[in-house]
């Protein structure tokens, strides 16, 4: 019927486009690749949910290590490098459960956040808009991820700075509530720039060179 409206009426005929096309062109992250070709006759599904499960414990792991800094409520910690890492390694859909899970089980009372915290006082306290950044920030690196940025040195710092960008936006964000806007800003955004700028381009290095060996 296209063909004939173009003939009789000069119409032009428009492409069909698979609204599916697009999401079956997103590219695999590392993580789920590696377990399919490590473990082929696990479910998938049971796959996904061990590395949900593998990724949340890596949080909880770095999370321990902490620094304290007497001018800021804000300690310097290995979440944010966890973060970057379960987020471009995982996805978007599991980094973000990944990060659901781990930051679920510190509610319930597991003591899995920074210096072994824990409890629905800590996220409601000055640094729990950090947790809730950590969630949004492995969904949104997990996207880029999934379109390939991570694979390519010359790329991979994208997903990283804008996933950094994410966390100091809603932690420094929420922080503004108990000391201000720009005590936020100075308390919990310029004394971490120097390390969290050393995270995002060592995980920039990470992932390309994983790729690489993966191959």
């Amino acid at each position: 019927m296209r063909y004939l409206a173009q003939l009789f009426y000069n119409q032009p005929v428009l492409p069909i486009i698979n609204p599916k096309s697009k999401i079956e062109n997103l590219m695999t992250p590392l993580a789920p690749t590696l377990t399919t070709r490590l473990l082929p006759s696990v479910d998938q599904k049971l796959r996904d949910l061990l590395l949900v499960a593998v990724g949340a414990l890596l949080v909880a792991i770095l999370a321990q290590v902490r620094i304290p800094l007497p001018f800021t409520p804000v300690p310097l910690t290995g979440q944010t490098f966890a973060v970057l890492l379960v987020g471009a390694a995982l996805g978007s859909k599991r980094g973000f459960a990944s990060l659901g899970l781990y930051t679920g089980l510190g509610l319930v009372g597991l003591p899995v956040f920074a210096g072994g915290a824990s409890g629905l006082g800590y996220a409601l306290g000055p640094t729990g808009g950090y947790l809730f950044g950590f969630i949004l920030s492995a969904y949104i690196i997990g996207l880029l991820a999934e379109r390939g940025l991570e694979r390519d040195i010359r790329t991979s710092l994208l997903p990283f700075a804008v996933g950094t960008v994410i966390i100091y936006a809603l932690g420094a964000g929420w922080l503004a509530f108990y000391v201000g806007p720009q005590a936020a800003i100075a308390k919990g955004v310029l004394p971490f720039l120097p390390g969290d700028l050393l995270k995002l381009v060592l995980a920039a290095l990470a992932l390309p060179a994983a790729w690489r060996l993966s191959r």
